[in-house]
């Protein structure tokens, strides 16, 4: 009855619970992913498209799929509660859905990168795209995944005194 966290609560409320806190980060997630492939989606269709150069024709299409993955990936977790709504299947809901988050959220920021590596590429050459799309790729690597897998390797259930920091006062 008791969680790692020090939280009182029954299996099906910490699931609840879970299921509640995904739900708030894909509203956020989707939003973006639909943003972006809705772009993407029409950017064929405007007449600077004919401009691009063979490579940078590839790298849109690259991108289109990634941002079609994301919205796969991050949408699947809807479609799967309500197929499997009332089944008894919440503890597998909350596992299945928080991996297909996480693989949203790798292809989104690929996509992004190779977004602005398009943007970069056609503005000013296939060296400043893919600089751009390296760099910008370094913040999405270490807030978006690095930061979170190096806490929760030191060990994030560890409790945590709630007491303020001497050195903050100061």
């Amino acid at each position: 009855m008791s969680a790692d966290d020090g939280r009182v609560e029954t299996e099906h409320e910490r699931l609840d619970r879970n299921l509640d806190e995904l739900t708030g980060e894909l509203r956020v997630a989707v939003t973006g992913v639909q943003v972006l492939f809705a772009f993407l989606l029409v950017v064929p269709f405007d007449s600077g498209f004919a401009h691009l150069r063979d490579y940078e024709r590839k790298l849109y299409f690259v991108t289109l799929l990634l941002a079609a993955l994301a919205a796969i990936f991050t949408i699947a977790p809807s479609a799967q509660h309500r197929l499997l709504f009332r089944h008894d299947a919440k503890a597998y809901l909350v596992s299945r859905a928080t991996n297909l988050t996480i693989a949203g959220l790798v292809c989104l920021a690929l996509s992004m990168c190779c977004a602005l590596a398009l943007v970069a590429s056609y503005l000013f050459g296939v060296v400043a795209g893919a600089i751009t799309g390296a760099a910008i790729a370094a913040p999405f690597a270490g807030l978006w995944f690095a930061m979170p897998l190096r806490r929760a390797a030191r060990g994030a259930r560890r409790p945590r005194s709630s007491a303020p920091v001497a050195s903050a006062r100061r």
